[in-house]
């Protein structure tokens, strides 16, 4: 692994207000400035936060760490290849995180969109490193996308997306690597997997698609290693994979989900309310799909929301308050749980 660059944060945490309606947010502070940066997730003290961003004009997202304040922001991925979905483990002595780096030190092309909103399916691997970066191995060896980890509760067992038996599909295996085990089997792209507070079930986006034409164009994607994720709903399942059952039919891209600290709610982003535009909000939802609410109320995009392990803050990524149009900062607020 190249030496490693450590950046300096060129601003402090700032207080910004909460748009109208946003009775679940109080004390929201701003902690990045500039660029985009998103799917920051807690440690597990809560005093910090691992999450991807971009460097420069290259478009190509690396992993850093910043303190629950905004301070100490520093990288802790190689800046050879793309990563993605940062974690950390091991008490939070270890981090894991999706990298490209063993294709080299080029930053792989951004998809064809000439083929409509599409993601690309990288040939991610997931990687464990030291806390700080170093001694970085690979822990997958799949010739194809192996991302979107993220660990039980227990700190046993990574929950993560993978095209390893050419669909989309969530996997569990052990920290180190072992007893793959593949939870779901239904055409379609299953993603974005997290536990329960419990570790009992795993909630995650899902579309499966509905006609033997919607099936053969993802078929048709999955085999440019592309994905359109512009439908998807959020599900529940079993963390052994059985009960698998869809929570919302709203219509849109419903995609982020992550359980209230409660363990009977849902918090996820959506645009469900205006399916062609990139306004998403976030929402709870219970898990029968009742008592949906909305929880940010901002014109611009609001994702990735993430509760801390003492279920005091919320934390995600939005383009509010940018100082340029499409900028994605993280934000961090003191959730009120009746407003």
């Amino acid at each position: 692994m190249l030496p490693f660059a450590f950046a300096a944060l060129l601003q402090t945490a700032t207080l910004v207000p909460a748009d109208s309606g946003e009775g679940h947010l109080a004390n929201i502070r701003q902690l990045t400035f500039g660029g985009q940066n998103a799917e920051a997730y807690f440690s597990r003290s809560g005093r910090q936060l691992i999450f991807q961003r971009q460097e420069g004009d290259t478009g190509c997202d690396k992993q850093y760490v910043m303190n629950i304040d905004g301070t100490g922001l520093h990288r802790v991925s190689s800046p050879a290849g793309r990563t993605t979905c940062g974690y950390f483990f091991d008490h939070d002595r270890r981090i894991f995180y999706a990298s490209t780096v063993h294709l080299g030190p080029a930053c792989p092309p951004r998809p064809d969109y000439s083929l409509g909103y599409v993601w690309a399916l990288y040939d991610y691997d997931i990687y464990v490193a030291d806390s700080s970066g170093r001694a970085a191995r690979r822990l997958t060896t799949n010739p194809g996308y192996d991302a979107e980890g993220t660990l039980s509760p227990n700190g046993k067992t990574i929950v993560f997306t993978s095209l390893r038996d050419g669909d989309l599909d969530i996997y569990t295996m052990r920290v180190d690597g072992t007893h793959v085990r593949r939870l779901t089997h239904t055409l379609g792209y299953d993603g974005g997997p997290f536990f329960s507070p419990d570790g009992k079930h795993i909630v995650y986006r899902a579309w499966h698609p509905p006609t033997t034409q919607d099936s053969a164009d993802y078929v048709a994607l999955i085999q440019k290693n592309l994905v359109r994720p512009t439908r998807m709903e959020i599900w529940v399942m079993d963390a052994d994979g059985r009960h698998q059952r869809q929570v919302t039919n709203i219509g849109g891209a419903n995609f982020a989900p992550y359980f209230h600290p409660d363990g009977r709610r849902i918090i996820f982003a959506s645009n469900h309310q205006n399916p062609r535009s990139r306004n998403f909000d976030l929402y709870l939802v219970n898990l029968d799909g009742t008592g949906l609410e909305q929880v940010t109320t901002n014109a611009e995009f609001d994702a990735f929301p993430m509760f801390s392990p003492d279920g005091r803050r919320l934390v995600w990524a939005s383009n509010r308050h940018g100082k340029v149009p499409g900028e994605t900062n993280i934000f961090v607020a003191d959730w009120v749980e009746r407003p």
